[in-house]
């Protein structure tokens, strides 16, 4: 087969980022007076999520120093819905790869699934809170501000949802889920937020490198008009694939670090969501994924949204892990497995010969690492040629694969 001539790119996006963390935490904490609502003694629950946000045992140590200097005695709480397996050791073990430990940090870790019933929504959509969260003397929500993977809505994946899903756990996770998660999140963490000791939230921004590009505090009745404004806000810089059209997309590597869904729904153009509409571009007539992160520990939810993929990547998956994590949700499409070649080599012909009658030296292809680090990757000729602000890496890039079968760039 003779596969099309290939370029290495970058695109350029705004890097600006937060030179020292600590910093403008302390600065945005003091401009809400955080001070004034913590007494000495208050045992305070900080949330730590399952993503993989830049800085983010760095923040949450932060943050808890900054509680306890205020005569606090912060604990960290595992707020991931239903991740980690659905268990309490399940999810210490998840914040363990993101390097928050009881000894990293300094702090107790209370992992539990226990959860209260808060209420129903209007919709009657139960609400649940984490029992140590809810009992203690005050929560503190830590999460990043970005579009979802599931749905488009005024705000996203942010602090509601980590009231709302991640402190919800499993049977949190469960219920906005059914509900849907668009119109359920917001009303959830509304009723969660009348009844539960929420103190403030710090949300993240990234740019399209990963890095901390913003922090923000935010007092509870301000959390929704705040989050709204971030989320228009970094939509403008979140990554994007360079074209809005492919006959093949390359994902070298999927995991729960690089998206919720293992890979990203608005980078590739498939949510593949009962209720919500697909997102109207990228076009991509076929998926490749060709392996699994390790530090993904198994879970390869996402694997659904792929055409084809690879016995490697198949015989990594924890079937167990990635099924707690789906079945939650109700989108089971999402972990059903794709056309499996024995390697890379047989998965990649295996696209260019389902892209109908396009001839493969012409064909328009971008091969990317995963669907977070979207800044430099492999584009064929054909994509070039419609691209205009782009910095060419190397013009001499052939697409190969070693005995294995495994890809070579």
């Amino acid at each position: 087969m003779e596969y099309p001539k290939m370029y290495k790119v970058r695109q350029n996006f705004d890097n600006s980022k937060i030179r020292d963390i600590k910093k403008e935490i302390i600065k945005e904490c003091g401009l809400i007076n955080i001070g004034e609502k913590i007494t000495p003694g208050m045992k305070i629950a900080v949330t730590a999520g399952s993503r993989g946000i830049s800085n983010i045992s760095e923040i949450i140590k932060i943050v808890c120093d900054y509680l306890k200097n205020l005569g606090a005695h912060p604990f960290i709480i595992p707020a991931m819905g239903s991740h980690g397996g659905a268990s309490a050791n399940g999810q210490v073990n998840v914040l363990k790869k993101l390097g928050i430990t009881e000894k990293s940090m300094g702090y107790p870790i209370f992992s539990d699934m226990e959860t209260i019933f808060l209420e129903q929504t209007e919709d009657g959509a139960p609400v649940y809170m984490d029992k140590n969260a809810y009992y203690s003397d005050g929560i503190v929500v830590v999460n990043r501000i970005k579009p979802h993977t599931d749905f488009n809505g005024d705000t996203e994946s942010g602090l509601l949802k980590m009231i709302s899903v991640g402190l919800g756990k499993a049977k949190g996770c469960s219920s906005m889920h059914t509900y849907g998660l668009r119109k359920t999140i917001p009303k959830a963490a509304k009723i969660a937020m009348d009844k539960a000791p929420i103190l403030f939230g710090i949300a993240i921004l990234e740019n399209s490198k990963d890095e901390t590009y913003k922090l923000k505090a935010v007092l509870p009745d301000e959390f929704e008009k705040v989050e709204k404004k971030l989320l228009n806000e970094v939509k403008n810089i979140v990554p994007k694939l360079p074209s809005d059209f492919y006959d093949i997309l390359i994902i070298k590597e999927m995991g729960k670090m690089f998206s919720g869904t293992g890979v990203d729904t608005k980078v590739i153009g498939r949510m593949m969501v009962f209720g919500e509409e697909e997102p109207k571009k990228p076009v991509i007539k076929k998926i490749v994924i060709l392996n699994l992160s390790d530090s993904s520990y198994g879970n390869a939810l996402g694997i659904g949204l792929a055409d084809i993929t690879t016995k490697k990547l198949v015989d990594k998956i924890d079937f167990d892990a990635m099924y707690a994590n789906v079945i939650p949700t109700t989108f089971l499409s999402r972990a059903k497995i794709p056309i499996t070649m024995i390697n890379d080599k047989k998965a990649i012909e295996t696209a260019f010969e389902t892209i109908g009658s396009v001839i493969p030296k012409e064909a328009k292809i971008a091969i990317i690492d995963n669907t977070l680090q979207l800044e430099e990757l492999y584009v064929s000729e054909m994509v070039l040629k419609d691209l205009d602000k782009i910095q060419i890496l190397n013009s001499d890039v052939s697409l190969k694969f070693d005995d294995q079968g495994n890809i070579k760039l």
